[in-house]
């Protein structure tokens, strides 16, 4: 067997999540039973980097699978974005070694978190920016994002009932731009993971600071204290984008 490495892009909205569940729509169903046509009705089963939820977009989901042939990767590349929906697209293909793994390979990954505050907002964004049409201290929401930064237990930003023990993780970036053309604001992730809902927790959190509703100190009194109930609401994820996965050599 050959294992191909794929860099993929997908619009969430449509979507019940990356991964394959009864009775609703996956990225991972559409795609597998696409790799199933070319491999001439011999199923193929994807392994991807992480799981998005329902409605969570991706620039640059990473995921591989093996295939008993070698293919031209250029021309599995073009017959796999031809043949996927139109809400899939395939932005490269390339041979890797049989042991990388696109989950469980070293890595780290890259999100963005796009917020419409135009008032009124653009209703040509509004499955991909969340709306938040009120007075917003740029100042203070970059203050909040470096209390985020480096190596802390985010059991605070974690969606209550998850199933992961350690949730120790590192934040390398917690950024923050404004689109003042769009109106937008791009709030970027990095880190070596993130837990279930960790990002959109986060931004409703420092949405509620940049709002006056909550003082920046709150950022640390979530982080010492582990409490879910002390963060701000979570944040809808039409707003989210996994936007790049890197791994190490």
């Amino acid at each position: 067997m050959i294992r191909y490495k794929a860099i993929i892009s997908y619009d969430g909205y449509r979507f019940a999540g990356f991964q394959r569940q009864p009775h609703a729509r996956s990225v991972q169903e559409e795609f597998e039973n696409t790799l199933t046509k070319i491999n001439r009705g011999q199923a193929v089963t994807i392994q991807g980097a992480g799981r998005t939820d329902s409605g969570v977009h991706a620039l640059g989901q990473v995921l591989h699978f093996d295939l008993p042939q070698l293919y031209d990767e250029e021309k599995l590349r073009f017959a796999l974005d031809t043949q996927t929906p139109e809400d899939i697209a395939v932005r490269s293909i390339e041979l890797v070694d049989k042991d990388f793994h696109a989950r469980y390979s070293k890595h780290s990954k890259t999100y963005e978190f796009l917020v419409d505050i135009g008032r009124p907002k653009n209703p040509l964004m509004r499955h991909y920016a969340t709306p938040f049409p009120y007075p917003l201290d740029i100042a203070l929401l970059e203050k909040a994002l470096t209390k985020l930064e480096g190596t802390h237990d985010f059991t605070g930003f974690t969606a209550s009932g998850t199933a992961v023990k350690d949730k120790v993780r590192t934040i390398t970036e917690a950024s923050l731009e404004f689109d003042q053309e769009r109106h937008l604001l791009i709030f970027t992730f990095s880190g070596n993971g993130f837990l279930y809902k960790q990002i959109r927790n986060m931004v409703g959190t420092l949405l509620k600071i940049g709002n006056g509703r909550m003082p920046l100190e709150q950022i640390d009194k979530i982080l010492a204290e582990k409490n879910r109930q002390l963060a701000g609401p979570t944040a809808a994820p039409n707003g989210l984008y996994l936007k790049e996965v890197r791994y190490e050599r």
